[in-house]
């Protein structure tokens, strides 16, 4: 592969990480998020001044930026405790624009001209670049797949498929929704945090804007089109998020006006997304294999 693909097929990889993130708050728990952007953000931000100013290595820094980020997270996760729908997503859009104020405001966050010399990440004294940085990334992207698959078996990730189907109803059982809707947060702004910090060493230099609420938009039309709920789901949908900006260059301009277009049309047509329960890939798959067994 040469070096162009190799960028791209990183900054996928890194966004596929964030989205599975999301996809336990918004795909698990039912919650609507807007602003997932802010978190990947403070996890970028937190990686790059512990690296920059603290001076802490990648591997030292990473619980801190991932405990740092799913305590904000868990702060900010309390607003979904009081609020539901519409003004929930609108709550959620607050804060993202809250957050990336900040970045962009406060001196202490590099401001407007943001954090450079953000070092390389080593390993067994190599500096991680190109295809080797893919590679970890391709780790991590596994390793919060497993944990995900593991969740959803998981007492609590079985918790939170109970509040989105029916809250009242898992209440009565005992669920508490208090509980299991901040684990999601807490859960899904952990893994934002880790993808944050990837990109924050893999890019080595970050502003405000790359983590404002079209960012969000982007996040959440990747879990939209490749099926909420759902495994595999996020990662297609980053892959093909992805990498339809690069096929379609000419329209890159327009891509966020996509976006949301796609959003709209996945929630009429396919909310179930592409992988999803009862999509139009599912059930053909499920045709052709039934096809398969019958002439066997």
């Amino acid at each position: 592969m040469n070096a162009y693909v190799i960028t791209l097929a990183t900054i996928i990889t890194i966004y596929a990480i964030v989205v599975c993130g999301l996809n336990v708050i918004v795909g698990f728990a039912g919650q609507i998020s807007l602003g997932h952007a802010a978190f990947f953000g403070i996890g970028a931000y937190s990686a790059a001044l512990l690296a920059t100013k603290a001076g802490l290595s990648f591997w030292v820094a990473l619980p801190l930026v991932i405990a740092i980020t799913a305590f904000i997270g868990l702060l900010l996760g309390l607003p979904s405790l009081r609020v539901r729908e519409d003004f929930l997503a609108i709550t959620t859009i607050g804060i993202n624009f809250i957050v990336e104020a900040i970045f962009l405001y406060v001196p202490f966050f590099g401001g407007a001209l943001g954090i450079g010399g953000i070092p390389r990440i080593m390993l067994f004294g190599v500096k991680l670049k190109g295809l080797g940085f893919f590679y970890l990334c391709l780790f991590f992207l596994l390793l919060v797949m497993i944990f995900c698959w593991w969740f959803t078996r998981s007492w609590g990730g079985l918790a939170c498929f109970a509040l989105r189907e029916e809250e009242s109803a898992a209440a009565s059982m005992g669920i508490s929704p208090v509980r299991f809707k901040l684990l999601a947060f807490l859960v899904g702004t952990a893994i934002a945090g880790l993808g944050g910090a990837l990109y924050a060493h893999y890019i080595r230099f970050i502003s405000a804007g790359d983590f404002s609420f079209p960012v969000s938009i982007l996040l959440l039309s990747m879990v939209v089109l490749g099926g909420m709920g759902t495994l595999w789901g996020p990662v297609l949908g980053a892959l093909i998020l992805g990498a339809l900006p690069e096929v379609f260059r000419p329209l890159v301009d327009y891509r966020y006006l996509f976006y949301m277009l796609l959003l709209l049309l996945m929630i009429r047509f396919q909310p179930g997304g592409l992988l999803g329960e009862d999509s139009m890939v599912r059930r053909t798959f499920t045709r052709t294999l039934q096809k398969q067994q019958d002439k066997v």
